[in-house]
């Protein structure tokens, strides 16, 4: 079964290059995981269809809001600003799966 990972920033530029070298990492690794991106007015109402919520580090002071619509069924982290600013796919997906289980 897919996993599904939503991403949340401010306006979803940025956010939709580091999705597309996410999106590469997962097909390198053979992995079934659906990646979507959306700014933080959309994606608060998509939190509960989501097995990860990735919050852009510009958008971290949203992280509580998330995480009481998660209900502790969704887990929601920020990504590390290093790891965003580097466009680094590998880490993120490296965390991301280890925040899935």
């Amino acid at each position: 079964m897919s996993k599904k990972i939503l991403l949340c920033c401010s306006a979803g530029m940025s956010t939709s290059l580091l999705v597309t070298k996410m999106q590469e990492e997962v097909a390198k690794r053979g992995l079934d995981i659906e990646i979507q991106a959306l700014p933080i007015s959309e994606g608060i109402d998509k939190v509960q269809e989501s097995d990860l919520v990735l919050l852009g580090p510009q958008v971290g002071y949203a992280r509580g809001n998330f995480e009481k619509v998660a209900a502790d069924k969704v887990p929601v982290q920020v990504i590390p600003m290093v790891d965003y600013g580097r466009m680094n796919a590998k880490a993120v997906i490296d965390n991301a799966l280890k925040a899935m289980g």
